[in-house]
């Protein structure tokens, strides 16, 4: 059956998400930018939360660490490299361990690039990655701590996954970074599609997160950047992926 999946909006714009197994009654959060609306969602379901995992430190992810700790009793699981500005861990991870919910392992990905100990999840079998700010819809997050070329490492290892793979970012930024995508492709018609349904989601008050990989690949400019298209738009024809990569960067951060 997979893991039932919950998307929670916190604070302003940012997203948690809580996945559950059925079959044993064990759950985690991804991500704890505040507590009331995680608890409250909790309590709704019935779930019992064992493990909070944490992408990375930034405030907005681990504000409501602490308080959901203490109501739940959760283990917290982050990156061994982020560990002195990460809450207090009960297991340090690398690229590469697995973290299982239930009947089902995810696995670890490093993906630097909007903070040096960025880490993603993978849970294969239920089709999830849970990207935070390193992939997100439409975009992709700042380059706060490292370089566009390991930024562009980091997408290139999210864009291998399976293409049906929902990835669960961590901001509702989907629209501005669907129209500044259309200032590198105006005549996209994937990205023409997808910003009248973005539109019409937000409209209605809906999140627009989780999205599909195989959508990211064909409307988000920063999986885009190693296409002859989209180098030639952009006047870099022929020049390496990653440079086209920080030329995109730069760009979106003048948007």
């Amino acid at each position: 059956m997979g893991l039932e999946l919950v998307t929670i909006a916190c604070l302003q714009d940012n997203y948690a998400y809580l996945i559950h197994d059925a079959a044993t009654g064990e759950g985690a959060l991804i991500d704890a930018p505040e507590a009331a609306p995680i608890l409250a969602a909790l309590a709704a379901r019935g779930w019992r939360l064992q493990q909070i995992l944490v992408t990375h430190h930034h405030s907005d992810h681990i504000g409501g660490v602490a308080e959901i700790v203490a109501a739940t009793g959760a283990r917290v699981l982050g990156a061994a490299a982020d560990r002195h500005r990460l809450p207090p861990l009960d297991r340090a991870v690398v690229e590469g361990d697995t973290v299982a919910v239930g009947g089902e392992l995810g696995h670890v990905l490093h993906v630097p690039g909007h903070t040096m100990g960025h880490i993603a999840f993978h849970f294969p079998a239920s089709g999830l990655a849970f990207t935070a700010d390193s992939l997100m819809a439409g975009g992709c997050g700042r380059l706060f701590e490292g370089s566009p070329q390991v930024m562009w490492a980091s997408l290139q290892k999210l864009a291998a996954l399976p293409g049906e793979t929902l990835v669960c970012s961590g901001h509702e930024y989907t629209m501005s970074n669907l129209r500044f995508a259309a200032t590198i492709e105006p005549d996209n018609p994937a990205l023409q599609a997808r910003i009248a349904r973005v539109g019409a989601a937000r409209a209605r008050g809906e999140a627009t997160v989780p999205s599909l990989l195989s959508e990211e690949m064909a409307t988000n400019p920063f999986l885009r950047a190693r296409l002859p298209a989209v180098k030639a738009a952009i006047g870099m024809a022929g020049q390496a992926d990653d440079l086209v990569f920080a030329e995109i960067r730069e760009r979106k951060n003048r948007f």
